[in-house]
């Protein structure tokens, strides 16, 4: 049969940034990128990792409440911000017209814990038991100062929408260890409300739709869709499937078109997650001494503490990339009481993960990850009060920590100035800290790149280094 160059195919492929038709078998292949890794084993250099579960706290935790202590802010509490400290810095249009900035100091207290000796606020009580399995990044900093450039920034690499994630950019690279689940699954803690998560977010991009990322659900069906409709039994599923099938390697014959080969990647994909999808996320046969450990809310579908145990079974699944949003951490006002919450929420579980995994052996190749987008003001957005304050969005420092799969356990990194507003040692930029997270997969970030529209994009696109000290 011979290829459909017409002149509507034609265009749809220079749509598609393709220059001309070319020869056929040219037409067929995907963008050549330079060498990848893959599943095989062909990596750039030895993994320490085969997995990452990235605990996102969307909305911008407060440094100054969890990880980075400063006496100095409650010394000098209701002061004016020096100028000298902000150094003209932009500030957000919610606080940037306030008359008056005044320094607003941590109503909650900090004790080291650990052999490390680690500075934890009393809000963290579980996190601070498990410090000495925790590298603290003290130095993030990000270009973006508000909440959707800055979680896309953190998930494709860029500001602007449209490139593939992270998870995305792994499946891509690595392929999938376990056939029966997709490679990158993402989890929304429910009823959260806070800033809007889009699906870009853990979507594919420029990349073939077949690498994006599918997001679990609570309730009855984990995927939408997923279940054959009245009618349909698994046998009719199949022989409906093979003639799909057919039909989609004939128009690929015709178009040379891989998203339609994707497609059906994602039909037989779709049809073995009837099996294994029930099998994954039901939690009945868990002991109680595991729901003891995450806390009581891991009984109750949707909530971080359940995800995060769904996180683990998943990775005894060998999923290489699991995602867990929880909003509700822009806290622009009534910081104390909010703020409280959201620890409570999500410490305990956090930390149970970090547990669990170290003691059926996964902590030793999955790489943990915690934070958000950006930190907080060390002023207060609006009236500071004895009891109330709130804090803007801060992009110039903030802090997150990492665990297992050969990073640097114990460790602290970065400093910032006495008021908590600047980096002064050892800042981790946003590409840095993916260009990191791929290092421990194997993965050379300068190497792992998708050609499109004439030019060869990657998760860190021009910046970026391995920031070795995070590693053991």
């Amino acid at each position: 049969m011979k290829p459909d160059l017409s002149r509507r195919n034609f265009l749809q492929r220079g749509a598609r940034g393709l220059l001309g038709v070319g020869a056929v078998a040219g037409l067929r292949q995907e963008p050549q990128a330079p060498p990848q890794p893959r599943a095989d084993g062909g990596l750039h250099h030895a993994p320490r990792a085969k997995r990452i579960i990235y605990l996102f706290q969307s909305g911008g935790p407060s440094q100054l409440e969890t990880f980075d202590y400063k006496p100095l802010l409650n010394e000098r509490n209701g002061e004016q911000l020096p100028d000298s400290v902000r150094q003209g810095q932009r500030l957000t249009g919610m606080s940037g017209n306030q008359t008056s900035l005044p320094l607003a100091g941590a109503q909650f207290s900090f004790a080291q814990h650990g052999e490390c000796g680690r500075w934890v606020s009393e809000l963290l009580p579980h996190t601070a038991k498990i410090v000495d399995q925790l590298c603290v990044v003290r130095s993030m900093h990000t270009e973006a100062i508000n909440h959707d450039p800055a979680i896309t920034f953190f998930m494709t690499g860029s500001q602007i929408a449209g490139r593939p994630s992270l998870g995305a950019w792994m499946a891509y690279g690595l392929g999938s260890l376990n056939p029966d689940l997709p490679s990158a699954i993402v989890m929304v803690t429910r009823n959260k409300g806070g800033q809007p998560l889009y699906a870009r977010l853990w979507g594919s991009g420029l990349l073939p739709a077949r690498y994006q990322g599918v997001q679990f659900r609570a309730g009855r069906d984990a995927v939408l869709y997923l279940q054959n409709p009245d009618g349909v039994d698994p046998a009719t599923r199949r022989r409906m499937l093979d003639a799909i099938g057919g039909l989609a390697r004939s128009a690929f014959t015709r178009q040379a078109d891989p998203e339609v080969m994707s497609r059906l990647a994602q039909d037989e994909m779709a049809y073995r997650m009837q099996t294994s999808v029930p099998e994954a996320t039901d939690l009945s046969q868990e002991p109680d001494e595991v729901f003891e450990l995450y806390g009581e809310d891991a009984r109750t579908p949707g909530t971080y503490a359940a995800n995060c145990l769904l996180a683990r079974r998943l990775a005894e699944r060998d999923v290489r990339f699991v995602q867990l949003f929880h909003q509700g951490w822009d806290q622009h006002g009534g910081l104390p009481g909010a703020i409280r919450t959201q620890c409570r929420e999500t410490d305990q579980a956090s930390a149970a993960l970090v547990t669990d995994l170290q003691r059926r052996g996964l902590l030793e190749d999955t790489l943990v990850v915690w934070g958000g987008e950006f930190g907080r003001t060390n002023y207060s957005q609006g009236r500071l009060t004895a009891n109330d304050y709130g804090r803007d969005h801060h992009p110039r420092c903030f802090s997150m920590w990492m665990a297992g799969a050969g990073v640097n356990a114990g460790s602290l990194y970065g400093e910032t100035d006495p008021f908590g507003y600047n980096i002064v040692a050892d800042p981790v930029h946003v590409h840095d800290l993916q260009a990191t997270l791929l290092h421990q997969l194997g993965i050379d970030h300068e190497r792992l790149t998708w050609k499109y529209q004439g030019r060869r994009f990657r998760l860190t696109d021009v910046s970026g280094q391995v920031i070795q000290p995070l590693l053991a």
